[in-house]
């Protein structure tokens, strides 16, 4: 089962992640899968702050993996497997897999060799839109544009999405 939604803005997108966190338990995976500047971190940063994780939920990419502890509760670990060119880099890690709430972003072809389930969240920016037209506008200000997130569960522990169609957006 897929999920589709459309997502409005930074804030939307936080909420979803906090949506997401109310399913999660220790041995929990969700796959991250967008472009650059999709929104893969500010989702992982909701769904931190609604696990009530210890520290700010920031990209991993240089530290390769970061965790966030929780108390009396599973840690969050959030992964960045973007410069890893294997699962076997990925299982190199170490990473308690069952013991913690792990994502990981740009992790589709390596994570499928070391979990029988996991959440697939791919989320779509759109490519072009919003383009500034204004010869004095900021280059460095994005426009705040809607992403499509597409939620598939792989496994039997996902097996069923309703919980999240009923909850829509």
């Amino acid at each position: 089962m897929t999920v589709s939604l459309t997502i409005a803005d930074p804030e939307a997108m936080e909420r979803l992640g906090a949506l997401l966190a109310e399913q999660l338990r220790a041995g929990d995976v969700l796959l991250l899968t967008g472009e650059l500047g999709a929104g893969k971190t500010t989702l992982t940063r909701g769904l931190g702050a609604a696990l009530g994780v210890r520290g700010a939920v920031t990209s991993p990419t240089f530290v390769l993996a970061r965790t966030h502890p929780r108390p009396a509760a599973p840690p969050l670990v959030h992964v960045d497997a973007y410069r890893l060119r294997d699962a076997a880099e990925l299982d190199d890690l170490d990473l308690d897999f069952a013991g913690s709430i792990v994502v990981v972003e740009w992790g589709a072809g390596l994570i499928e060799h070391l979990v029988d389930a996991w959440l697939a969240v791919t989320i779509e920016r759109p490519s072009g839109a919003g383009a500034a037209t204004d010869d004095d506008a900021d280059p460095d200000a994005a426009p705040i544009e809607p992403r499509t997130v597409s939620i598939e569960g792989v496994g039997a522990r996902w097996a069923d999405l309703g919980w999240l169609h009923a909850a829509g957006d």
